[in-house]
């Protein structure tokens, strides 16, 4: 169910903003993330605010879709009490969790909260996340035909036995079927693969890739595992059951995944991720990378507007009381100073293949910049550009990078 909420300032049980966020709002993007807080079991690596129907505890997930909108509803009138602008959502993604173990209906149904609470850019991008044994064809027919563009599938790994240490309930054939279901419906697929399992070998790896590959979707998200505290996996791990993942492995993963997905087609634009062209990029995720505007819907979700971020009370049962009592569900608030705000920037869009303007830096970060290219961990001839864009070895070194940046 995750670790515990950040600490910060408490959030006014109305959720007004200040009227501060609403400087430069023309100018940044508005997005609408759906936290969907519902799996059939919990998969031992995953830290992730979510819950089975064990653990709801006084929340219903019948109810879910109807709490959500409300909670859009609020949104609206803090928006607009804060003096933003009318700003049509361009992105909206449903993330969990599992979205697709509610109905279809119920999805649908919270799509149009969305439509009819802040309205849909034409040509928005509108996706779900989804397991491979949640959804069918039928399924998938009916997100189409209510606007969704995009699915993106938690394929993880190709090979039975590192599914089965992940806690992967799902049959791998199932891949091929929901990827062509999907094709046929007209979304575009995006598959998601976790690299370093305890035991997969590098060959594992490889076959994972391939079979990605073949299928030839739209988008690739490859992760490095990571072994999250209070996990069933950790906990595995802290026994002598299974061997902590390897850095050194995991680097020649992430160099396998990089130079396979490059020859077949796929170009890096974020650290973890890789599109067949830049128009099958994830615009919502570059959004986050960006530092633009979005409100998270559901218990645990996180949002951002001008420079203020909240996140939402974690448990369903809580989030559903709050909203029934038409009170912000926010559990907490910070607002972000500039040197906050330049740090993050750093660290965010300097994960991207736009990369960040060195122009951006403190005096500091501009000089260490030739040392940087010096290591082979910054592009020289994007640097010549005013841009910082990582090497290969760069993005394996991302957080050192930064540090260096912002020192």
């Amino acid at each position: 169910m995750g670790g515990p909420l950040p600490l910060a300032d408490p959030a006014p049980r109305d959720g007004a903003l200040p009227v501060s966020v609403a400087n430069g709002a023309d100018e940044r993007a508005f997005g609408v993330y759906v936290h969907v807080p519902f799996c059939t079991v919990r998969c031992g690596y995953c830290d992730f605010n979510t819950y089975t129907a064990t653990e709801l505890r006084g929340a219903s997930r019948a109810d879910y879709a109807s709490t959500a909108v409300a909670e859009m509803e609020l949104a609206a009138r803090v928006l607009e009490g804060a003096g933003l602008p009318e700003r049509p959502a361009t992105t909206v993604f449903f993330g969990g969790g599992t979205p697709t173990l509610l109905p279809a209906g119920d999805l649908v149904r919270m799509l149009e909260g969305v439509r009819s609470r802040f309205g849909i850019a034409e040509g928005a991008e509108i996706t779900t996340e989804a397991n491979p044994d949640s959804v069918d064809a039928e399924y998938l027919g009916r997100l189409a035909a209510a606007g969704f563009t995009r699915v993106s599938f938690g394929m993880q790994s190709a090979v039975p036995r590192v599914l089965a240490t992940l806690d992967r309930t799902h049959d791998p054939e199932r891949i091929p079927v929901v990827v062509a279901a999907a094709r046929e419906a007209g979304l575009q697929v995006s598959l998601d693969l976790i690299y370093g399992t305890p035991g997969e070998s590098i060959d594992d790896w490889r076959t994972s890739l391939e079979t990605a590959i073949t299928q030839r979707p739209d988008h690739v998200s490859a992760y490095a595992l990571i072994v999250e505290q209070g996990t069933r996996l950790a906990r595995r791990i802290r026994s002598g059951q299974l061997e902590a993942p390897s850095d050194d492995l995991q680097a020649d993963m992430y160099e396998l995944a990089d130079e396979m997905l490059g020859r077949s087609g796929y170009s890096w634009y974020e650290v973890s991720n890789w599109a067949a062209s830049p128009g099958f990029r994830s615009r919502h995720n570059l959004s986050y990378w960006r530092g633009s505007d979005w409100w998270g819907i559901g218990p645990g979700a996180h949002s951002h507007v001008g420079g203020v971020r909240w996140w939402n009370v974690k448990h369903p049962a809580a989030y559903a009381a709050l909203i029934a009592e038409d009170a912000s569900p926010a559990h907490g608030r910070e607002t972000l100073d500039g040197s906050t705000r330049l740090v993050e920037r750093v660290l965010l869009e300097t994960r991207i293949a736009d990369g960040l303007a060195i122009d951006a830096l403190a005096t500091e970060g501009r000089t260490a910049v030739a040392g940087l290219i010096a290591d082979g961990l910054v592009n020289g001839e994007a640097a010549l550009r005013g841009r910082i864009v990582l090497s290969l070895r760069g993005r394996l070194l991302a957080d050192a990078v930064v540090r260096r940046l912002v020192a």
